[in-house]
């Protein structure tokens, strides 16, 4: 799989990491609102996910970060952009982190891939041709 090199330059006013982080997430809305699909998983757990959709057969898939959600500021521009662009969208969220408590006494991390690949494997049954995953960092680069 290709890995695309960011070209991003922030503008002088985020002059390091961590004002990168805390301004956007104190003043940045992303108007819209998605579509919510739950899916069962086969160990009797779910997974909530959040679509913006138009049927077309380019999907990205967006994975939040560290206790975040698909209605971060971060997913859902991202799921916006796309959109724009002519792709659906879906951002997912990890268990227990769509506002419900799971079912069963799992917490999510990020080394365990069972559940994205459940939710690649939904996009695939769905019938998209072109699939891209596009994540979010777990801490501070």
């Amino acid at each position: 799989m290709p890995l695309v090199e960011s070209i991003y330059q922030p503008p002088f006013f985020l002059f390091n990491t961590h004002v990168e982080t805390i301004v956007p997430s104190i003043f940045r809305t992303v108007p819209g609102s998605y579509t919510r699909e739950r899916i069962e998983l086969h160990d009797g757990d779910f997974l909530d996910l959040d679509w913006f959709s138009k049927s077309g057969d380019k999907l990205v898939i967006i994975s939040h970060g560290l206790e975040g959600s698909s209605e971060r500021h971060y997913a859902k521009g991202m799921a916006a952009f796309f959109f724009k662009q002519g792709w659906d969208a879906v951002a997912w969220n990890c268990r227990g982190c769509s506002g419900e408590i799971n079912r069963l006494p799992q917490f999510y991390h990020h080394g365990a891939t069972e559940d994205l690949a459940a939710v690649v494997d939904h996009a695939v049954a769905k019938g998209y041709k072109h699939i891209a995953l596009v994540g979010f960092s777990m801490g501070e680069a």
